[in-house]
């Protein structure tokens, strides 16, 4: 698979609304696998790092696809790349692609490859995930009973859990509504903490919904952000990072010169 058929498979998982190139360097590294250059809209991949055979064109590919996910994230904010470029974008964006690409059988998911993986999976979710998930729901219910006997007897629940159990209250809060809300145990303890924050109870069963049906984490988290907080534009970033540092040189400048005055007006002899 050369460098050209990479690009062919890419285009065929989703088109790019800007044009890129994707290069194979040729070399082996020890850091990483690829690149992307958004300044050329360049993709890297560092084509010695994987071996010839279809497990290893499928982690090339993999590669490809990661790199991808970054171009068309730039593409998404007119041709730049923030400066927190792992962001929740754009894991949901290379996550995205993953899932096209595994449909259209253009890619096989590397982690299927091992039975052996895939058992251990199944046990982490089922006697791990789902039993904590389960666990912090089961305490949110027996503290809302706390709540109502320390109401009853005119204490503040709050002192309480810090007083009597030791726990963050916003832990405590959370653990609550997962029971009220009767979050589904199996997405994970973690999960369900993210779906407690969701106020809307339509938003919250839709993204608890996706999250059942294998939807990674970031992708639900922007799901129900919408395409996630507009960031703003790259020029505007620069401007206010201008303005902070106007602002400190002039207060460091000020500061200069309080201490050169003090340092003719004291007498050192």
């Amino acid at each position: 698979m050369n460098q050209d058929k990479v690009k062919q498979k890419l285009l065929a998982i989703e088109d790019a609304p800007f044009e890129f190139t994707l290069v194979f360097s040729g070399k082996k590294s020890k850091k990483v696998n690829g690149l992307y250059k958004p300044g050329s809209r360049e993709i890297i991949i560092h084509n010695r790092n994987f071996n010839s055979d279809d497990t290893g064109q499928n982690l090339l590919l993999y590669t490809a696809i990661h790199e991808y996910a970054h171009h068309l994230h730039a593409c998404q904010r007119g041709g730049t790349l923030s400066p927190r470029a792992h962001n929740s974008q754009f894991w949901a964006i290379f996550h995205e692609l993953l899932e096209k690409a595994e449909s259209k059988k253009i890619y096989n998911d590397v982690f299927s490859v091992s039975p052996e993986l895939l058992k251990l999976t199944e046990v982490i979710r089922n006697k791990y995930l789902k039993n904590n998930g389960e666990l912090v729901k089961e305490m949110g219910k027996h503290l809302i009973k706390a709540h109502e006997l320390c109401t009853g007897i005119g204490v503040r629940f709050e002192d309480y859990v810090d007083r009597m159990l030791r726990i963050p209250r916003a832990a405590a809060n959370t653990a609550m509504k997962m029971f009220e809300y009767d979050i589904a145990p199996e997405v994970g303890a973690d999960n369900m903490r993210f779906l407690a924050g969701i106020r809307n109870g339509d938003e919250r069963k839709a993204a608890e919904t996706a999250l059942k049906k294998g939807k990674s984490p970031d992708s639900v988290k922007v799901q129900v952000r919408g395409t996630e907080k507009k960031e703003e534009d790259p020029v505007a970033i620069l401007e206010k990072e201008k303005e902070r540092l106007e602002r400190t040189i002039a207060a460091l400048n000020k500061r200069l010169e309080e201490v050169k005055r003090e340092l003719g007006l004291k007498d050192w002899s």
